[in-house]
């Protein structure tokens, strides 16, 4: 989830301090390397970039001196290519005199950087965003001028992304939205440009909302808008904004857990853009399908995904797959594994220690080593002979969201291709989940206010919807600090049945296939005066016999539709904690990141 930032000013000044503050501003957004480009009068190019934090790589680099004309800064979240100086951006094309930086993923990366190896260009790296600048480049050298050239690049890049770029002859940058945010905005002496707003309140409430399919041109006395389409010029005025910072960073949301459900259709969109054109996902196939015995380890929400992965593995390519804690994975599994087989290990920071600790068990018996992992340059990734990043950018709030839904969603794409099915069935997904969170939203709200004053319930699950029993209640743990056990709904009556009674809460959660077992489920419960609140497809058998209900949209499938059971889940856990008085964003006694034993 990289940042950009692009300033001009209608004389030469020092933009070292404000590119350094626009970094700041744009941090909460994660990042792996910091970079800063400035062109001055005389149109030299001053770049300077490594990989770190922006405070110790400005003190590195002095970006405090930097001054010019034009000035352009990027913060990386690596996705093609670690994290290092030579990945960081901005980026130069081959000859030096352009120079620019993206936000965003351009899927076909590979593909587009041995054309313009194969056309004689200097690709210095493996990162995506010089692709941006090559593609530039390539009708520069044709003879079209900037806006054409940005134009026909355009069509060349795929994927979702924004990108700043700006020539050495030219006293102006041009600003470039497909997918990725963007927004303009006029100050004293200048215009700017970013991946989002908080950058610019600082130095503006004059601003320019960008749409998809548009090219800003950004001078030091306007902005002036183009159509990629056809070149014409767009009218648009500048909107007085009164957002705060803070509303700002979370997108008019009230916390950052909100945000981050409300964003898992673009990520679960630029995911399937990834998978799509990723050469890694054959290799991972072809590693699994090979192997003596596959295990899916992981940690917590991680864990949870691995448990759907072993059903979705099972039902679409006839492969058995062993789902296990990653400690666990120790003495269980450590000392039986061999050569022949292989592990995918699952963590959103690549830097959880009970996971490392299994890969290490694991490599010194010979064993092969997959990472699904969000991080890039992350120590899961490294390790990995293979891996998936899940492109879901920096996750604030420490309740795990959209990187569990990339998790799954990853694992079916690759259940699908081992089984010879079309993934192309998976491209509809972003908008069922957009009509999840629509419809789940309000009923979560109303649900949470109803379950103020219960101290203790359940959830369960069956076959594909039993981990997302188990995620729900840990989400409703994480942040609730309420007792909520995800269980096997066959299991809750052996046991744990004799805690119902009259307004006891009982969550069921079901597929279109299950729900002849899950109602005999709700009648063990509502017989005894049990409270039964409901997930799953519209059914008439549901409603006969349930209380309470979040209904799922129809879907192509039952695996699509499993998945798409835990926004409501995630959405009540939000709500509750609310209702409750609680942040949601920072449970007491949990972190982001567990990296001790």
């Amino acid at each position: 989830m990289c940042g950009i930032f692009g300033i001009v000013t209608k004389q030469e000044t020092n933009l070292g301090p404000t590119l350094i503050e626009a970094g700041k501003m744009l941090s909460y957004r994660g990042y792996d390397s910091v970079g800063c480009a400035t062109i001055n009068a005389a149109g030299e190019i001053d770049l300077r970039k490594d990989a770190g934090k922006v405070d110790a790589v400005a003190e590195q680099y002095n970006f405090a001196e930097m001054s010019g004309q034009r000035g352009i800064l990027q913060l990386r979240w690596a996705t093609f290519g670690a994290p290092s100086k030579v990945n960081s951006q901005p980026h130069l094309d081959s000859d030096g005199d352009l120079v620019g930086a993206h936000n965003g993923n351009v899927v076909n990366n590979a593909e587009l950087r041995k054309q313009f190896m194969a056309e004689g260009m200097t690709v210095r790296s493996e990162n995506d965003g010089e692709s941006c600048i090559h593609a530039v480049e390539r009708y520069v050298n044709k003879g079209f001028g900037m806006v054409d050239a940005i134009r026909k690049a355009y069509e060349d890049l795929k994927g979702d992304y924004a990108f700043v770029i700006g020539r050495q002859d030219e006293d102006v940058l041009y600003a470039i939205k497909k997918g990725s945010g963007l927004v303009a905005g006029i100050i004293e002496d200048g215009t700017v440009v970013s991946s989002d707003l908080p950058s610019l309140l600082p130095l503006t409430r004059q601003i320019l909302r960008i749409e998809d399919g548009e090219i800003a041109i950004l001078r030091a006395d306007g902005i002036e808008l183009r159509s990629v389409a056809d070149g014409s010029v767009i009218e648009r005025e500048v909107e007085l904004v009164k957002e705060t910072m803070e509303a700002a960073q979370k997108g008019n949301y009230p916390h950052f857990m909100l945000k981050e459900i409300h964003e898992q259709p673009v990520v679960a969109g630029e995911l399937l853009n990834l998978l799509d054109n990723s050469e890694e996902v054959d290799a991972i196939v072809a590693r699994i399908k090979a192997a003596d015995n596959i295990y899916l380890a992981g940690c917590g929400t991680s864990y949870h995904a691995c448990l759907l992965a072993s059903v979705y593995f099972s039902r679409l390519a006839g492969r058995a797959t062993i789902p296990v804690l990653a400690t666990q994975f120790i003495a269980q599994y450590g000392p039986a594994v061999g050569p022949g087989d292989v592990g995918m290990f699952v963590s959103q920071s690549g830097e959880t220690k009970d996971v490392l600790n299994a890969i290490e068990s694991a490599e010194a018996k010979g064993m092969g080593v997959l990472g699904l992992v969000n991080v890039v340059g992350s120590t899961l990734m490294r390790v990995s002979e293979h891996h998936i990043p899940l492109g879901c950018g920096y996750e604030i709030s420490v309740p795990a969201t959209k990187t569990f839904t990339n998790q799954m969603i990853a694992f079916l794409y690759l259940a699908l291709r081992m089984g010879g099915h079309d993934t192309d069935i998976l491209h509809d997904l972003p908008e069922l989940m957009r009509k999840t969170i629509a419809a789940s939203d309000p009923q979560a709200a109303e649900l949470a206010d109803s379950l103020v004053g219960v101290q203790d319930f359940y959830q369960l699950g069956y076959g594909m919807t039993y981990p997302m029993a188990l995620e729900g209640a840990l989400k409703l743990k994480e942040i609730t600090y309420l007792h909520c056990e995800g269980m096997l709904s066959t299991e809750f009556k052996h046991g744990p049945l004799s805690a119902v009674e009259e307004g006891y809460p009982v969550v069921y959660i079901t597929g279109r296939e299950d729900v002849d077992l899950i109602v005999s489920g709700i009648n063990e419960a509502t017989c005894r005066g049990g409270w039964a609140i409901v997930v799953g497809p519209e059914d008439a058998r549901l409603r006969a016999n349930g209380h309470e209900f979040m209904i799922l949209p129809e879907t192509p499938t039952p695996e699509i539709e499993a998945l798409l059971t835990v926004i409501p889940l995630q959405l009540l856990s939000y709500h509750l904690s609310l209702a409750l008085g609680y942040d949601p964003d920072f449970p007491r006694n949990l972190s982001k990141t567990l990296t001790v034993d």
